[in-house]
């Protein structure tokens, strides 16, 4: 399959073919248990104190009282039928079935099952459909996948990247990402209220300065061939997002998926 490759200023400068991972099939399955895999190392492992609802000195009256045999605080004979304690069923007692540290939450993949997957993930960058689908806006730019100069990874300024995104088409996108939504849940009330969205991924070879010049505009990120992976290119295991390569990446993305 052979693509344009496109200047600064959207003009055609060459055709190039693209390589043979792009013919990859899309495996949305696969994609998306890498994604879940990736996001299950990060969660922070959590539990309550062992010892939480246990430092009593309650005993059992044990049989023939009348009264059920559960531990009860020292003392508290003289009331109506004595205060329980320790079990799951009094007040102030243990928790019936805590979340305990020691409990798997890092979800395993093969890794066979996660190469495919990250070269799957690269296929669908240049289904229009699939783009499209992610909600995307990409009605002005020349081409899917688009492939730019490499002179793009000197960019340092919010400003010439701005110029630039106009001038490719990807401009309209990154306004739409700008609209941020107020999150459903409980999530609002610990720090993250509002969710970002996803705009336009530039896959470079080398920074020369066009990480500091695209991190101000929402929803665009920055990575290198050699830090990409599955949940760059699918956010949320929802393959097909807008990708950008500079033509060094795409010669780096053949050498790693010979």
């Amino acid at each position: 399959m052979k693509v344009n490759v496109y200047s600064i200023d959207s003009k055609k400068k060459r055709e190039i073919e693209l390589p043979s991972v792009f013919l990859e099939d899309i495996r949305t399955d696969i994609i998306k248990r890498a994604v879940l895999a990736v996001q299950s190392e990060r969660y922070q492992p959590q539990g309550v104190d062992p010892l939480a609802g246990k430092r009593t000195s309650a005993t059992s009256w044990g049989p023939g009282h009348g009264v059920s045999r559960v531990p009860r605080v020292k003392g508290s004979r003289h009331h109506a039928a004595g205060r329980a304690a320790f079990v799951p069923q009094a007040v102030g007692g243990r928790v019936a079935h805590p979340p305990v540290v020691e409990k798997k939450i890092v979800k395993k993949i093969n890794l066979k099952e996660k190469r495919k997957a990250l070269r799957s993930a690269i296929a669908a960058t240049k289904e229009r459909e699939l783009v499209e689908a992610r909600g995307h806006k990409i009605e002005k730019l020349p081409e899917i996948p688009l492939i730019v100069e490499d002179k793009i990874q000197s960019l340092k300024t919010a400003k010439e990247t701005r110029e630039v995104f106009i001038t490719l088409g990807v401009w309209e996108d990154i306004l739409r990402a700008k609209e941020r939504k107020i999150r459903a849940g409980k999530g609002k009330m610990r720090g993250r209220k509002y969710k970002t969205k996803k705009s336009a991924l530039l896959v470079i070879s080398e920074d020369k300065g066009i990480k500091n010049g695209a991190r101000n505009h929402p929803g665009v990120d920055v990575v290198t061939v050699n830090e990409l992976s599955v949940e760059h290119l699918a956010p949320g295991a929802t393959p097909g997002r807008l990708t950008i390569y500079t033509e060094s990446a795409l010669k780096k993305i053949e050498e790693r998926f010979k």
